[in-house]
């Protein structure tokens, strides 16, 4: 027999075989204790009987006008008779017996006391010094009747009570494991970025050094990531100041020169400082989602945000270049300003970085929150749509970038319970590429899902 995996499985099943096991094995030692002293009070009511009847046979035999005449008793109404009686005399002629009595069933007068035959259980005693002889015998299928009412007087019960009790087994299991099953259902509700210890007060002892060490574990984890985020953080900080010193140094070496070898190598320098200013921008980024609060206790219009960030990337932009569409009425969401800006100017960027430069690029935010941004541009292969959130995964383009501007967006929509979908090409064209995700807003029918 295979145990189930559960804990509570194994204890109920256990519990119940080991119950019922007992019970059974209780049950038929109880019948044999029983069914030892119910022999014992046949065998007195019999021996009772015999030295009851005796003394009257004596005096109906003794006390008869003929001798040795057979006298068998009448019927005086019809009942079952588990005993039955002969009298005999000291040659074996049965003076006296019971209606119901068949002479072959007693077997030969051997002296006083108990005896068995293959149907019977007989007692002897004898009186007038051995001349009178009285021998009651009663049907072993009596005794073997009063048995079986015995057992099935213990053992019918138990059909009904080992499954009330098995019943009753589970629920009581099940109770008692029900703080278990709320430490796992507080650790399955949590996300992957929460490593926030999971509460585990009320498990029992048993259970309780499996949650220290699971706590244990996530709070070294936590410490670990908060180190890994810090120090990200801390170095694209950091780097801020010298690579903007860096690069107005380079410009100022372009300017001076007159070399083009050397205004051209400086150029080259400015870009890659550049390059690497916006990887330090996008490392202090990531560090904000992956370790910061991105919803706060109070609810803001996104379309705020919205027209800020496009006013300030289509600055030195065309005339048209980004077409921004807002709903009329307020967008309210509980999502900080500072990561719809994240969120907006990553993907109007990398638009602008990969997409055509002669279409305009559209921008959208919906009554639900939806935040679409869309622009012309060759198809994206569906492999490597694929892997565009991940982090410094970047796509066929020979645009720089930094390679973590979608997977950024991708780590916010996880946080806040929403989904970054990326199709190319867009939805009822032939060609370009489209990014979406819902936001997170007040109206009750979005997902409730709120980072911790």
């Amino acid at each position: 027999m295979r145990f189930p995996k559960s804990l509570q499985g194994r204890l109920g099943l256990s519990l119940g075989v080991l119950l019922t096991t007992m019970w059974i094995a209780a049950a038929w030692v109880t019948v044999t204790i029983l069914r030892h002293e119910m022999d014992e009070v046949f065998d007195s009511a019999l021996q009772e009987t015999a030295q009851r009847l005796l003394p009257l046979a004596v005096v109906d035999i003794v006390g008869r006008e003929e001798e040795g005449v057979t006298q068998r008793l009448a019927v005086i109404r019809d009942h079952e008779e588990f005993f039955t009686y002969i009298v005999r005399d000291d040659t074996g002629r049965v003076l006296l017996q019971s209606h119901a009595a068949e002479p072959a069933t007693f077997p030969p007068w051997d002296g006083v006391g108990f005896r068995q035959t293959v149907t019977h259980r007989l007692f002897s005693d004898e009186a007038l010094q051995g001349t009178i002889r009285i021998t009651v015998a009663e049907p072993l299928d009596h005794r073997a009747m009063v048995a079986r009412e015995l057992q099935m007087g213990l053992g019918l019960p138990l059909l009904g009570i080992v499954p009330l009790t098995l019943l009753a087994i589970g629920l009581v299991t099940r109770a008692s494991l029900a703080p278990v099953r709320r430490f796992r259902a507080r650790l399955e509700a949590r996300n992957a970025r929460d490593l926030t210890p999971v509460p585990g007060d009320d498990v029992p002892s048993e259970i309780a050094p499996v949650a220290e060490t699971l706590n244990g574990l996530l709070a070294r984890l936590k410490a670990s990531f908060d180190a890994e985020r810090s120090f990200a953080a801390n170095a694209a900080h950091e780097l801020r100041t010298p690579l903007a010193g860096a690069i107005a140094q380079a410009q100022r070496l372009a300017s001076e020169t007159g070399d083009p070898v050397a205004r051209m190598r400086a150029a080259e320098i400015e870009r890659t400082l550049k390059r690497l200013t916006l990887l330090s921008e996008r490392l202090m980024q990531l560090a904000r989602v992956e370790g910061g609060r991105l919803r706060l206790d109070r609810v803001s219009d996104l379309r705020d945000v919205a027209r800020l960030i496009v006013d300030d990337l289509g600055r030195g932009l065309p005339q048209g270049r980004l077409n921004l569409d807002l709903p009329p009425r307020p967008v309210m969401s509980d999502l900080d300003p500072d990561v719809f800006g994240i969120v907006c100017r990553n993907l109007v960027e990398n638009a602008l970085r990969h997409g055509s430069e002669d279409e305009a690029i559209d921008i959208a935010l919906s009554d639900n929150g939806t935040f679409v941004v869309s622009n012309a541009g060759p198809v994206v292969p569906g492999d490597a749509l694929d892997r565009l959130t991940a982090r410094f995964e970047r796509g066929p383009s020979d645009a720089p970038g930094s390679g973590l501007g979608l997977a950024i967006v991708a780590a916010i929509a996880e946080r806040t319970g929403s989904r970054l979908h990326l199709s190319s090409p867009r939805p009822g064209r032939a060609s370009g590429f489209e990014a979406s995700v819902t936001l997170p807003t007040s109206d009750p029918s979005p997902p409730k899902t709120f980072d911790r």
